[in-house]
């Protein structure tokens, strides 16, 4: 699958290491670097401008989607591509997912966890057939990771699911896995590839 796209999930705090902002940049400039749009919160601040600046500086295409709410508060990034002011939260995940390909999250809050989850949820009821890597940035989603295997072994969700995320510590190798083409079941266990 060719990943034209990909939207990039992280706080909008820089957080406590400086390896976090080390990610965001490499990531920014990673997917700038491979001509793959770079598609965000539409943020100046944290983890967020971090990824912007970095693609941006290599010459990258930025297309950021903030809620009118945060634009208002002067938070958004007049220095990318391109710039979408939606009126809501729910428009600005639906407009992330239409632009992109695939998802990375980055280490971030529950703002972070619940735009990534959302996403793996309508992979895995087919609304769409595009996956979501966690960048496990020194083990920061490790317990995520944990989790995932929790709810397999509880039969909350089906093994064969669990392609639906990826789980790496390296950037080269969570990009491969995610331009694989996409070969979970649904929720209900049928066997077909869900439609893009």
């Amino acid at each position: 699958m060719t990943l034209s796209a990909i939207a990039v999930f992280c706080g909008s705090s820089l957080g406590t290491d400086p390896v976090y902002a080390e990610a965001a940049r490499l990531t920014g400039r990673t997917l700038a670097e491979r001509g793959i749009d770079v598609v965000y919160g539409g943020g100046h601040v944290g983890l967020m401008g971090a990824v912007a600046d970095a693609a941006i500086d290599a010459g990258g295409r930025v297309v950021g989607v903030i809620p009118r709410q945060l634009d208002d508060r002067e938070l958004a990034h007049r220095g990318v591509t391109e710039l979408h002011v939606v009126e809501s939260m729910h428009e600005r995940k639906q407009l992330m997912a239409d632009l992109s390909d695939a998802f990375i999250a980055l280490p971030g809050g529950a703002g972070t966890l619940e735009e990534v989850a959302e996403q793996w949820t309508w992979a895995q009821l087919t609304i769409h057939a595009k996956p979501s890597g966690f960048l496990d940035v020194a083990g920061f989603w490790a317990p995520m990771r944990q989790m995932l295997d929790s709810m397999v072994s509880a039969g909350f969700v089906r093994a064969e699911q669990s392609g639906i995320v990826t789980f790496d510590d390296d950037l080269d190798s969570l990009l491969q896995a995610l331009a694989a083409p996409p070969s979970w079941t649904d929720k209900w266990g049928a066997a077909t590839t869900p439609k893009p």
